[in-house]
């Protein structure tokens, strides 16, 4: 796995990042904006969403002197590809014990 496909699962492996992803889904906001959905201070916030950041799955942009953070779905491409390759692995077994079975029957 590369580097940059273990910082995705790094980032998503905190129930707070989850969360934080989900919110970020609805609206773009703050890290004061976060923050007010958690109980934790803004240091803490922001540390979470920079490892978001680093795993690809928020962007974040200054306006003025506040840093937006938005949900980047292209960050979510790495999982797809690691879900869908066990998800070929289960369908090419399903398919084999179909085969077996009805192999059986006749």
């Amino acid at each position: 796995m590369q580097t940059e496909d273990q910082s995705v699962f790094r980032a998503l492996a905190d129930p707070t990042r989850r969360t934080i992803l989900r919110d970020l889904a609805r609206q773009d906001m703050t890290i004061a904006q976060v923050a007010d959905n958690f109980d934790m201070t803004r240091a803490a916030v922001k540390k979470h969403l920079s490892v978001l950041s680093d795993g690809g799955l928020i962007t974040v942009q200054a306006r003025g002197r506040e840093k937006i953070n938005t949900l980047n779905p292209h960050g979510f491409a790495p999982v797809l590809d690691w879900l869908t390759f066990f998800d070929q692995f289960w369908d090419d077994r399903l398919a084999d014990l179909k085969a077996a079975i009805e192999e059986k029957d006749a």
